[in-house]
């Protein structure tokens, strides 16, 4: 009998062992999960904030009438030469609108689409075609973005630039004006006026 008392302690010691145990780990578990949920959320990579932008333009930037055929047409920003966004431009795009237009991210593949994109995002890659580009959509009411050196004064409006590890950006509003855009006085408070800009 002693033995049989002592084998039933011995097991009813077990279980309690087992289930302290288990109770530190669910507590250090719990712990976890309440250290995990007071981290801050993810920043917002480069080119996240970069589509943001382009978006936010969109509604800072005032297009004449006959840039769209109805007041229904989208709002096209496109992208020419390599896509530095991947996914998120199309992603930061979807289901907004601008007026009443709905806002459309697309990845230029020929010259005659140029003229379609109320915003052009043009790629460093095509630093080479750059003269070609902005003269074929001179007179197109097109708002020209970068991130390439001397974009502004080779005829660009807005430029990105990366200021202590933020994006910025720089503007040449004199080619705006000749293509026919209304840049607000908010967006040019907000963006930097290059001095290195010319006449273009």
């Amino acid at each position: 009998m002693k033995i049989l008392r002592f084998s039933i302690f011995d097991f009813q010691f077990s279980i309690f062992d087992s289930l302290l145990s288990s109770g530190c780990f669910l507590l250090a578990f719990l712990g976890a999960l309440a250290a995990h949920a007071q981290q801050p959320p993810p920043q917002p990579s480069e080119y996240e904030v970069k589509a943001a932008f382009l978006y936010n333009f969109a509604k800072f930037v005032e297009w004449p009438s006959q840039a769209f055929s109805d007041a229904g047409s989208p709002f096209t920003i496109g992208v020419v030469g390599d896509n530095p966004f991947g996914d998120d431009l199309e992603r930061t795009l979807r289901d907004k609108a601008v007026n009443g237009h709905p806002i459309a991210a697309k990845q230029v593949k020929a010259p005659s689409e140029l003229r379609t994109c109320h915003i052009l995002f043009i790629s460093p890659s095509e630093k080479k075609r750059l003269p070609d580009i902005l003269k074929l959509i001179r007179d197109a009411g097109v708002l020209t973005v970068s991130e390439m050196e001397d974009f502004l004064p080779a005829g660009g409006m807005i430029n990105f630039l990366m200021v202590d590890n933020k994006v910025r950006f720089e503007i040449n509003d004199e080619p705006a004006k000749r293509a026919g855009l209304r840049l607000s006085s908010k967006l040019l408070h907000l963006g930097k006026r290059s001095e290195r800009a010319g006449a273009k």
